[in-house]
């Protein structure tokens, strides 16, 4: 089959590869309909993330057709179409059921990176690299799906491809970051980031309740299409100092809730960004987190941040006491997309969430590098390219 494989910092290519085929009971094959390019997956091609290996098949945003199962799926057939979060998880180990899907004890199945990384092992993600267990990506032609019957979810008849996609990922890690960072009713709400997932944590801000949604980034284009398409206030950052408009905002209290949606390669302006670039360039640091700071200092007082934004491991001055002496709750982690992704698909069935808008560009499997290339210049408006093999 066709794949849209890392060859190595900052290169890709197209390649032929081994077909997938069922190697444990509970897999499934899945034709690739779509599948969406995302930001994590830069981290990836500018080689920020460690154990990537030249052949490695990218993509973990996708939708698809079951061709094939193990003899031990139950809840899938052949012929159905399926969103496949980007999460791999065993579905019984004592975090899958408490609802921490992303911690699975059981699905990566390489062990000792993760530990070495962040102190203890994750769940496994496809095409992210061998640490979080080396599984192909789905900028593919067919993926194989461990566990389908706890990853695999039937899309409702009505709902477009290039809309159902998204809920793979973007859509649950939004509304992952907006639970988990504790929005409630009259909550002003400040997330950094007008991608795709700081666009979809701003919506479900909006549905858990939040009475103001403030969306932070540098690109008009993305701004005005938060705006519009969710009703949010926006910032450009590059015009305004961020932590001063946002206390004026607020009447000086500062928002109640802070999403990060952006990540290890923020960008900003002045001297810290400067700063973070190049220690990051000479690896002193691993990760920018320029817009991670700017949420912890503009947090109001006794209040919550969430990172959301992918981090690998070690970033530099980060505000640590303000979060003790303003009495913040930080909490992160990588989407627990099996906990949302049902009640996601529903609500795009009823029409009350609309995620069409973010695939701003599709394109063939076989133009898989261009789209990369446009995604990562944001060239053209490019919030997202869907690629179909």
């Amino acid at each position: 089959m066709k794949a849209l494989c890392w060859q190595g910092v900052n290169e890709l290519g197209v390649e032929r590869v081994p077909d997938p085929a069922v190697l444990n009971d509970q897999d499934a094959i899945v034709r690739v309909r779509a599948s969406a390019t995302c930001g994590s997956d830069l981290h990836l091609i500018g080689g920020y993330i460690p154990a990537m290996q030249a052949g490695d098949v990218l993509g973990h945003e996708f939708i698809g057709e079951v061709v094939e199962t193990g003899p031990g799926v139950r809840r899938l057939g052949v012929g159905d179409r399926v969103v496949v979060c980007s999460v791999v998880a065993c579905g019984r180990c004592r975090y899958c059921e408490d609802g921490l899907w992303s911690l699975c004890d059981n699905g990566n199945p390489n062990s000792g990176m993760g530990a070495a990384l962040w102190g203890y092992e994750t769940g496994g993600l496809y095409g992210y690299s061998h640490a979080t267990g080396g599984f192909r990506g789905s900028h593919a032609e067919y993926v194989r799906v461990p566990f389908a019957d706890y990853g695999a979810f039937p899309v409702p008849d009505g709902i477009d491809d290039d809309a159902a996609v998204f809920a793979s990922d973007a859509v649950p890690t939004g509304w992952m970051g907006a639970e988990l960072g504790g929005v409630t009713g009259g909550d002003t709400v400040a997330v950094w980031g007008a991608g795709a997932v700081g666009q979809m944590a701003a919506w479900s801000a909006g549905q858990l309740g939040a009475e103001r949604v403030i969306v932070i980034d540098r690109l008009r284009d993305r701004l005005d299409m938060a705006q519009r398409h969710l009703g949010v206030e926006t910032i450009d950052y590059t015009a305004t100092d961020v932590g001063a408009e946002l206390r004026e905002r607020t009447g000086g209290r500062g928002p109640d809730v802070c999403i990060e949606a952006v990540g290890m390669e923020a960008h900003g302006t002045g001297p810290q960004h400067v700063y973070d670039k190049v220690k990051q360039l000479l690896r002193l640091e691993t990760d920018r987190p320029q817009a991670a700071r700017e949420a912890v200092m503009a947090c109001r007082k006794g209040g919550s941040v969430f990172l959301l934004g992918v981090f690998v491991g070690l970033v530099d001055k980060f505000p640590l006491g303000a979060v003790m002496n303003k009495g913040l709750t930080v909490r992160g982690a990588q989407q627990h997309g099996q906990r949302y992704i049902p009640m996601l698909l529903e609500r795009m069935a009823e029409g009350a969430l609309q995620t069409r808008h973010l695939a701003t560009h599709t394109m063939p499997l076989r133009r898989g590098a261009e789209a990369y290339e446009l995604f990562k210049e944001k060239r053209d408006g490019c919030v997202r390219a869907v690629l179909h093999p």
